[in-house]
C-alpha cells in the first residue's frame, strides 16, 4: 500500500530531562522514514531536553503547554521513552499523564519502552489487563495498588496488545519502532524500514 494512498499518521513523542537517548531518537527516526508525522514534545516549558547518558541536548518541536493550547485531538500514537529520571519526570507531569489517559481512552496507540511501562503507564491504568514488557526487574516495581493496575508481564523484546506496545530497553528500540510502524501503517512498510536500516 502506498503511503500517499491513506491519511498520514501522526505520532507524538514525549521528552523529559533524563530520557534514554536511543529509546527516543530511534522511534523518531524510523517513524519519519516510514512517512509518519512525528512531533517531539518537551514536557517542560523549555524546548531543550537533556539526555540521561551522554548529556546530549535535543530541541523538541514544541512544549507540552503549546501542544495543549493547540487542542489537537488528531494524534494516532503517543511514544514514551524510558531512562531514569526521564520516565519518573514524565510520570510526575500531571498534564502529560492526563493527555496519555485521554489518548488511551479514545483508542489511540500508546507505546512505552524500558522503565516507562511500569513508571508511567501502570499508575494510569493503561496496562491493566494487558500483556506488556519492560526493562528487566522493573516489573517488580509495580505500584502498590498493582492488583488493580497490573497486566501480564512477558520477557519478550516487544509486546503488542491491542492499542498498547511495550518494549524492554535501548537494545530493543529498533524493534519497538518497527512494531509501531506495523501497527500504524502496515507490515509491508515496517518490513521495508527494517530492511533499509539493516535491523535484521
Amino acid at each position: 500500500m502506498a503511503l500517499n494512498s491513506q491519511k498520514k499518521k501522526r505520532a507524538v513523542v514525549f521528552l523529559a530531562d533524563g530520557f534514554e537517548e536511543v529509546e527516543a531518537v530511534t522511534p523518531v527516526d524510523y517513524l519519519c522514514r516510514a512517512g509518519i508525522e512525528v512531533t517531539a514534545v518537551s514536557i517542560s516549558d523549555n524546548k531543550e531536553v537533556t539526555g540521561r547518558w551522554s548529556g546530549i541536548k535535543i530541541t523538541a518541536d514544541i512544549t507540552l503547554c503549546e501542544l495543549i493550547k493547540q487542542d489537537d485531538k488528531n494524534w494516532d500514537a503517543a511514544v514514551v521513552p524510558g531512562g531514569m529520571p526521564g520516565a519518573a519526570n514524565i510520570a510526575a507531569s500531571e498534564k502529560t499523564c492526563k493527555l496519555l489517559k485521554e489518548m488511551h481512552a479514545s483508542g489511540k496507540l500508546i507505546c512505552a519502552i524500558c522503565a516507562s511501562p511500569v513508571i508511567v503507564l501502570a499508575p494510569l491504568g493503561i496496562i491493566k489487563g494487558k500483556n506488556f514488557t519492560c526493562y528487566p526487574g522493573m516489573e517488580e516495581k509495580m505500584p502498590d495498588s498493582s492488583d488493580d493496575l497490573s497486566g501480564k508481564w512477558s520477557d519478550s523484546r516487544v509486546v503488542t496488545d491491542g492499542n498498547l506496545i511495550t518494549s524492554r530497553g535501548a537494545g530493543t528500540a529498533g524493534e519497538f519502532a518497527i512494531a509501531i510502524i506495523e501497527k500504524l501503517i502496515n507490515k509491508e512498510t515496517a518490513d521495508k524500514i527494517a530492511q533499509t536500516v539493516l535491523l535484521n
